[in-house]
């Protein structure tokens, strides 16, 4: 008889899926056939060290080993809607030899424990060996109900959970993602982890399915340290929950974080050895987010206005949600979307539509915000209230400004345009990253922006405004009033931009329309009041026209006038 090769190789096929299920052929076979390290010295029984036909505990299926008796450390974060309780069902039989405290040998059906080869009594330290501290494993032995689902918004309805995942009495215990009996995927999962497979039949959340920690192809280049030491797959998103998560034995134990510091969780993959953007190299510079100051302050459940001073990458980043998506000011871009902040009210939002809402929860109505580096005529240190579109002056963050006739402005760039916060602030250099990272200049500027007095006048100096300002028509002394006016303060006197100008906004009162228009604002360390009229302030006169009353780099302004046209100055 002529056999189908096709059919034999179906067959073969077969087979071969059935001997890999085989309890024998995994290291939970601990009789002396079994093919791990951890085995018996002489029993040949695969069954006994779980299981007996007669006086079996009372715990299905006919158990053979005795409860640990234990109070277990339990999981806990300030984000689960779970309540995890000790150890019941099968996570409890699980523990009989996974916490490592009962003699992998000792079974109710013998007299004497089976012996183990090597001397080995109970399980070996390792991954394994769980120990009675769950607080750093995936929790188990809670209801998972629908109730829950509802609750926590990010969860599958457990009447969905009809394959492969499934639960034990309401209960999720060990067995929702692990088969004792058949290791077809590693670690006797149900399922294969790759691509997050078994998480998301539970865990549904917000962004998930557009984020770049999902759909990246990116890999780790070989440089140590190895971002997935827990896995066997090579891109971030094969990976994707476990680039950051370990679901047993995790160093950061609220959330399961690989690392117990929040900032190596993306730094591993973020210093240019999986994603091409070395983050890394921008927190080392001397003015940055320091990332590195604060430990197991940021909660995910804190207020949308920081209360305690702090910065980590979750406080501006969703790592559910960030993508590569591009938008036009003031929208917030797809690096920050699905984050909380505060917007122009002050009150708090869930999902951030503006950059500068995210801005708004450490910069504004926070306590212990940093200062304003420049101390002002008028002082403000809540970025709210300087970009607020009823102030006299204020960079178009918000909203278009209020100065309807801005020459210099370098085309696209018009009147009605609107700006970042990180046009401005941002890391430095060719080709960095978006983002308030790190940068050489202080206040984290993107470019130079020189505020010390007596500085003499450069494109490289004041590069941060001539990046959207134009040099030539600033500085032209043959131009207009403001142009005039400009070049014999910047390059007259070697007066800084920032002397005169408050480059977020001037809020009012007591700033008005008449006095702080144009985001006049003098630094009080270099101008002070006229001494002859006790003034100190800028009176607009009109289009490219007014009034100075002050004392500047010794002399009276009591006041100057600027005006249009050749005699300009009075």
């Amino acid at each position: 008889m002529r056999i189908n090769p096709q059919l034999l190789f179906v067959l073969f096929f077969i087979s071969g899926i059935i001997h890999a299920q085989d309890i024998a052929n995994t290291v939970h076979n601990l009789s002396v056939s079994g093919p791990g390290t951890i085995k018996a010295s002489s029993e040949s029984e695969i069954c006994i060290f779980c299981h007996t036909p007669h006086n079996s505990s009372p715990h299905q299926p006919l158990w053979n080993r005795p409860d640990p008796g234990f109070n277990y450390t339990l999981y806990n974060s300030s984000t689960t809607q779970a309540m995890p309780g000790q150890p019941t069902g099968a996570s409890l039989l699980c523990l009989s030899c996974h916490d490592g405290t009962i003699a992998l040998g000792n079974v109710l059906s013998r007299s004497a424990p089976i012996s183990m080869t090597g001397g080995i009594t109970t399980l070996p330290s390792g991954n394994s060996n769980l120990t009675t501290d769950l607080s750093d494993d995936h929790p188990v032995s809670f209801i998972y109900n629908s109730a829950l689902a509802v609750a926590d918004g990010q969860l599958a309805d457990p009447a969905t959970l009809t394959g492969p995942v499934q639960l034990e009495n309401q209960q999720l215990q060990c067995t929702a993602c692990h088969d004792p009996h058949q290791n077809l995927y590693s670690d006797f999962l149900v399922v294969s982890n790759q691509y997050s497979d078994l998480c998301s039949h539970c865990h549904q959340r917000n962004y998930w399915d557009l984020s770049s920690h999902k759909l990246s192809m990116a890999n780790w280049n070989g440089t140590e340290p190895n971002p997935w030491f827990h896995t066997n797959y090579i891109t971030v998103a094969e990976n994707a929950c476990e680039n950051c998560h370990n679901p047993h034995t995790a160093e950061g134990h609220s959330r399961l974080m690989n690392y117990i510091s929040e900032e190596t969780n993306c730094l591993v993959c973020h210093n240019g050895n999986v994603a091409s953007d070395n983050l890394e190299t921008q927190f080392s510079k001397t003015y940055r987010h320091n990332v590195y100051g604060y430990t197991g302050i940021h909660d995910p459940e804190e207020d949308h206005v920081v209360q305690v001073q702090h910065v980590e990458c979750e406080d501006c980043h969703n790592p559910h949600a960030s993508r590569q998506a591009s938008v036009s000011p003031p929208n917030a871009n797809g690096f920050i979307e699905g984050v909380k902040g505060v917007n122009t009210n002050g009150n708090p939002v869930n999902t951030i539509q503006f950059e500068y809402e995210l801005c708004y929860r450490c910069h504004a109505d926070s306590p212990n915000k940093p200062a304003s580096p420049t101390v002002r005529q008028i002082v403000q240190n809540n970025v709210l209230l300087e970009f607020d579109l009823s102030n006299p002056s204020y960079h178009p963050v918000e909203g278009a400004g209020q100065n309807p006739n801005c020459p210099s402005l370098i085309p696209p760039l018009s009147e009605a345009s609107l700006i970042y916060c990180t046009d401005c602030h941002a890391s430095n250099g060719t080709g960095a990253p978006s983002g308030p990272h790190g940068s050489i200049y202080p206040q984290i500027m993107k470019f130079q922006y020189e505020t010390a007095d007596n500085t003499p006048e450069s494109y490289q100096a004041y590069r941060l405004c001539y990046e959207c300002h134009d040099r030539l028509t600033i500085i032209d002394g043959n131009g207009n009033f403001a142009r005039r006016v400009h070049r014999e303060h910047i390059i007259g006197e070697d007066v800084p931009c920032n002397i005169c100008h408050d480059p977020h906004g001037v809020s009012p009162p007591p700033g008005s329309e008449l006095n702080h228009t144009h985001l006049i604002n003098f630094n009080t360390a270099v101008v002070s009041a006229d001494p002859q009229t006790g003034r100190l302030e800028f009176v607009d006169q009109g289009n490219f026209a007014g009034s100075c009353y002050l004392r500047c780099h010794g002399e009276n302004h009591s006041p100057e006038s600027y005006q249009q046209g050749p005699t300009y100055m009075k």
